[in-house]
């Protein structure tokens, strides 16, 4: 369908740490060029001068990036020069300099997109069917840079007229968009392309798979309906995003509010305690941060189970809602042609079905059972030497187990110093350094501070780097959002702003022949964004531009911000989407970087958390930010121990919300006496270490049932497939694998240059030498969930 023609979600589908930052849902993409540009002006500057990649060069580079993190004073000084140049627009694109630049961004968009558009249409011979993928992917890239870089600004920008301008160009692209959707004759006339053997035979690799993923999708789609049922499917594709946007928004308890004598919280907090306490009595709101501090420190049991009761208890709306989305998914799917929604979603993604996705979720499950028992028997242990415990010691409740849980840690955590010790070697540039020269060992790119122009960026904490490649020069810009501000989102995410495409000799030529305000025909054809120049195919090729948000507190006067560990791993993992769009330059947009299959997409982001605490990498970057020591990695082993201490139990919750899931987008919903309830205890009653009490209805409060959909199960697998490479890969002959250019070398041929143009399975066999997982299906499946989830540690 033409939802392939607009953006994926700037953030990819999002994983737990990067956390979904928007319900809406999305288009799609497109991708694909291999032109010369004879038509081309002349070649902009070696990007070779503009970055010098001699030592020298990346010694100041590597100096600098740590300072414009770590010391306000040197980032204005850095930028200090730049001041006095004309405005460049948001994220360099040259029509953003004022709020309507929006307006006229779209005015040339749509234009563009209508030239597109009526080529396709009108194309009629095999030289013109050629070019239909190249078409459809520029048609998708039009859209995308529009609605994702709109979007983008509307939520980020402080200023209240930009972010009324982004968010009406957003609704003016995302209505022409549906538009699209619905116009079949894009469906037919790519079909034809397919089926004419000339044309088929002449397309690269990187076109015929743009081409399945658009058929796949339009099959999916309702373009091919009769019209009454292709009238159902918008009224339920609408309702189902009212519902979902509902469910999500006006999540409720079905209790908001608990009231106990004051006399029987004992454990908690005695400020908290008088702060919540009028009366004699303490109120818990169920929804607040004291709900979840009372089941971990509050000694009486039964006040632990009334609060445990409620906090896992949703409103009967929120439940009414969850419903009603569920059925009309099941029946979206089953009037598309599929079994359940389940089916239709997976179909893609490399799970490809449900079975193979309960496969992988049962071998998870039995590979983590002995663990989570062990990790049991210590709290049931804890709990038989407490005087305090009931006629059951030998059992743990459900209400028990966030209790003796955080007392087991808190006998580990009474025997090393304070957390925050750790911090004070990790500042903000001093990780940045850590990555850039990471990704110089392993890849040969580096971070190159870039001064940023009057207007470029929405705050002045926003620092600009270009990546830079040792063999190809400028590759990407990345814009580090990094510092807290008041109405800033606290969810980490990366954006991608526009991706890698090749750039058309007929796009310049388009450009050369219709007025603009540019200086030169490649300026007018991307906007004024960045490109490069690649002498042997004589092409021009638009720059990845992604942006990097993150919630660090400010710096202060005295001293850098400082990190905890957990910060830190966040900053890996971020860079680590950052990377796959860096190093996945594929000449279509639509299968760029991150645009690849959602159970893939989390694969790169996973495994740079394994760098973040390996003492190799370590040694590149972890140092004091006052003194300069190096880190003492015995009191980060210490720290590491206490944070995976409860790794087993908390992979079988994740796996156990991955069931419900899977069950939820079943059959189960069409069935007149479906019950989420009874589901979700069916579910728990069948696999959880620690029963759930009857009464409860926590999936009221599973957010990511609306925008996972069947996929929650996508960051367990891709934790597995992350800790089989890590282990098989980059600790094969010692911690020094890690930073070893041999190693950093098979994964971005194997898995990052590739984008999504690649089967994911093709790349997994690829990178750890093992063909018997490249076709994939439920035994490759089943093979993963062996490997297991292991959290990275020294």
């Amino acid at each position: 369908m033409l939802k392939r023609l607009a953006p994926t979600q700037p953030s990819p589908w999002i994983c737990s740490r990067c956390l979904l930052h928007s319900q809406r849902p999305r288009p799609r993409r497109f991708n694909r060029v291999n032109s010369t540009l004879a038509a081309a002006a002349a070649a902009p500057p070696s990007r070779s001068s503009l970055y010098g990649l001699g030592t020298q060069h990346a010694s100041k580079d590597d100096h600098t990036l740590r300072s414009i993190f770590d010391n306000a004073r040197f980032w204005q000084d850095f930028s200090r020069n730049s001041n006095k140049n004309p405005p460049t627009g948001i994220v360099g694109n040259r029509y953003l300099t004022r709020p309507d630049g929006f307006l006229d961004f779209v005015n040339v968009t749509l234009q563009r997109c209508d030239a597109v558009v009526q080529r396709v249409k009108a194309a009629e011979t095999v030289e013109q069917y050629r070019s239909m993928v190249k078409d459809l992917d520029r048609l998708s890239d039009l859209l995308c840079r529009c609605i994702d870089l709109a979007d983008f600004v509307r939520g980020t920008h402080p200023n209240r007229q930009i972010q009324a301008a982004a968010t009406k160009a957003y609704s003016i692209m995302f209505q022409y968009m549906n538009q699209l959707n619905t116009t079949t004759v894009l469906n037919d006339q790519l079909k034809k392309a397919v089926a004419i053997p000339e044309v088929w035979a002449s397309w690269s690799e990187q076109e015929k798979v743009v081409a399945n993923i658009l058929m796949e999708d339009f099959s999916r789609s309702a373009i091919e309906l009769p019209d009454g049922a292709r009238q159902r499917f918008v009224l339920l594709s609408n309702d189902i995003a009212h519902d979902g946007a509902e469910f999500v928004d006006r999540m409720a308890p079905a209790t908001n509010r608990l009231s106990f004598d004051s006399k029987r919280m004992r454990g908690l907090e005695p400020n908290m305690v008088r702060a919540l306490t009028k009366h004699g009595e303490t109120n818990i709101y169920t929804m607040h941060q004291e709900a979840q501090m009372a089941l971990r420190y509050v000694e009486d049991a039964d006040i632990r189970r009334e609060i445990y009761m409620a906090v896992r208890t949703a409103s009967k709306s929120s439940i009414t809602r969850l419903e009603s989305m569920l059925k009309n998914r099941a029946e979206l799917a089953k009037l598309s042609g599929y079994e359940t929604f389940a089916h239709m979603t997976l179909e893609n993604k490399m799970a490809k079905s449900p079975e193979a996705v309960n496969q992988f979720l049962s071998a998870l499950i039995e590979d983590n059972k002995h663990q989570v028992n062990q990790e049991l028997q210590e709290l049931v242990e804890l709990k038989n030497s407490d005087a305090r415990t009931d006629n059951f010691p030998s059992l743990i409740n459900a209400w028990d187990k966030f209790y003796y849980t955080h007392r087991l840690i808190s006998n580990m955590d009474n025997k090393i110093r304070a957390p925050d010790f750790l911090s004070a070697y990790f500042s903000v540039g001093t990780v940045m350094q850590g990555v850039s020269r990471l990704f110089d060992r392993l890849y040969g790119i580096r971070l190159v501070p870039r001064e940023t122009q009057p207007g470029e960026v929405w705050d002045d904490g926003v620092r600009r780097l270009d990546i830079v490649s040792d063999t190809d020069g400028h590759i990407a810009v990345l814009y580090c959002d990094l510092f807290s501000r008041p109405g800033k989102t606290e969810n980490p995410a990366h954006f991608t702003l526009r991706c890698s495409r090749e750039i058309s000799a007929s796009e310049i030529a388009e450009a050369e022949n219709s007025p603009h305000p540019f200086s030169s025909a490649i300026e007018a054809a991307t906007d004024g964004m960045a490109v490069s120049y690649n002498k042997e195919t004589n092409s021009y090729f638009q720059l990845p531009t992604i942006a990097l948000i993150c919630d660090f507190p400010t710096s202060h006067a005295s001293r850098p911000t400082l990190l905890n560990f957990s910060d830190v791993r966040t900053l890996f993992h971020e860079m680590g989407h950052g990377l796959h769009s860096f190093l996945g330059r594929t000449s279509l947009q639509n299968v760029s970087g991150t645009r690849c299959a959602t159970d893939f997409a989390e694969l790169p982001s996973v495994l740079m958390e394994h760098f973040a605490s390996c003492p190799s990498v370590l040694a590149l970057y972890a140092r004091h930010w006052d003194t300069d020591a190096p880190l003492p990695l015995a009191a980060l082993e210490q720290r590491l121990a206490i944070d995976t201490r409860t790794q087993a139990a908390e992979t079988e919750a994740q796996i156990l919300l991955a069931m419900l899931d899977q069950a939820y987008y079943s059959s189960l919903p069409l069935d007149k006496n479906f019950s989420s309830t009874q589901t979700y205890h069916d579910v728990y009653n069948a696999h959880a270490s620690i029963p759930e009490p009857q009464g409860t209805a926590w999936q009221g409060f599973f957010g990511h049932l609306y925008s996972y959909g069947a996929t929650y199960y996508s960051y367990l697998f891709d934790r597995a497939i992350a800790g089989k490479i890590w282990g098989d890969v980059f600790r094969k002959g010692g911690v020094d694998g890690s930073v070893d250019r041999g190693n950093g070398e098979l994964y971005k041929r194997e898995v990052l240059s590739w984008g999504g143009a690649r089967d994911g399975w093709k790349c997994i066999a690829g990178v750890l030498g093992d063909e018997r997982l490249a076709k994939g299906g439920k035994s490759a499946m089943k093979e993963v969930g062996r490997w297991g989830v292991r959290s990275p540690g020294v």
